[in-house]
């Protein structure tokens, strides 16, 4: 083995960050949920930048 490769260690690298991996799912969850509920509101819904604009109802 050349020796710019270092040895390996014997260590968990996954198991420990499952509560890392979990809590990153529900911050992305709770982002997600609050995104949508702010593009269905009434304040952004006509938003131009709004994905879930309705096109029929477009002033001027």
């Amino acid at each position: 083995m050349p020796g710019w490769i270092p040895k390996k260690f014997p260590g968990k690298i996954a198991e420990p960050m499952i509560p890392f991996y979990a809590a990153g799912v529900i911050v992305i969850y709770a982002i997600n949920l609050g995104a949508n509920a702010m593009m269905a509101s009434d304040e952004f819904k006509d938003d131009p930048r709004n994905p879930n604009r309705n096109h029929e109802a477009k002033s001027a």
